[in-house]
């Protein structure tokens, strides 16, 4: 019964401690005003509050996302690499980089 009981105890750990899990989602390349640049593809590990953009080894952290009134406004942030990061809606994420005028707009299914 003891052993019965600490199988249970470990497994629920193991359950509760795993991270979430990353769902590939294709991406448009665009410059800032909108115009096509081409496609991607990415894996997303979405946090809520944050989210995670991997791709061929690379990963870029939003950081926590911020909006004063998420009904009017995106929630956002500024990464560590100085790009601008927007959770537009729960299956849609993008990543802007000003100083080359481009972003990533990535659709999730």
């Amino acid at each position: 019964m003891l052993r019965l009981t600490l199988l249970i105890i470990i497994t629920l750990l193991a359950g509760c401690a795993s991270g979430p899990k990353g769902v590939d989602c294709p991406g448009e390349v665009s410059t800032i005003y909108g115009q096509p640049m081409g496609q991607t593809q990415a894996t997303i590990f979405d946090l809520v509050n944050a989210f995670t953009v991997s791709r061929d080894g690379v990963r870029v952290e939003s950081g926590t996302l911020h909006s004063l009134n998420r009904f009017k406004y995106v929630p956002s942030s500024v990464t560590a690499e100085g790009y601008y990061a927007q959770r537009l809606s729960d299956k849609q994420f993008r990543l802007i980089n000003p100083h080359q005028d481009t972003m990533i707009t990535w659709t999730c299914p």
